[in-house]
């Protein structure tokens, strides 16, 4: 994702790069993301940092919501590790509305400013199919979507997207 420079390794450790500093977010997500059929969504605001570590091969963000619809606060974060051998990004989410869990890995690449990323998890008893999509806008603004799947992949139901804009590097 970064523009490479001479003495920069271009084997995909750099694809992140884009996401370190501080950023606001504006949120819409599903108001219940294990009903495929939820037609009802809510919007909030957030800020969330990034910041890299392993030299380029993992970064850590931080994701702080204030206020949600609910008038509860949230909070959020992921982990991100570059598989070299692999060519592979993995990310795991924890947040404070599942205290204690780290859901299982999403896994996949970049291809140029798009990254798609796949995995499996339950969700409220249900078994879903995962995937989240990342697209680099421009050097200030990103966005990220998640969709899940209720039968293997056939189908996908998207259920959150985050609208990225730079606040800081």
């Amino acid at each position: 994702m970064s523009a490479n420079t001479s003495n920069e390794i271009a084997d995909g450790r750099h694809d992140f790069d884009f996401l370190a500093g501080t950023w606001r977010v504006h949120h819409r997500k599903s108001a219940d993301m294990a009903d495929p059929d939820c037609a009802d969504w809510v919007e909030f605001e957030g800020v969330q940092w990034m910041r890299q570590t392993l030299g380029g091969l993992g970064n850590v963000d931080n994701l702080r919501v204030e206020t949600m619809p609910n008038g509860r606060s949230f909070e959020g974060m992921s982990v991100r590790l570059y598989d070299v051998e692999a060519g592979l990004w993995r990310i795991w989410w924890a947040s404070t509305g599942a205290p204690g869990r780290l859901d299982p890995p999403v896994s996949g690449r970049w291809n140029g400013k798009h990254g798609v990323f796949h995995g499996d998890d339950v969700v409220q008893g249900k078994q879903v199919s995962v995937r989240f999509e990342w697209t680099v806008l421009d050097a200030d603004t990103a966005c990220w979507e998640q969709a899940f799947s209720f039968d293997d992949g056939r189908t996908w139901v998207h259920n959150w997207r985050m609208s990225f804009t730079r606040i800081a590097d």
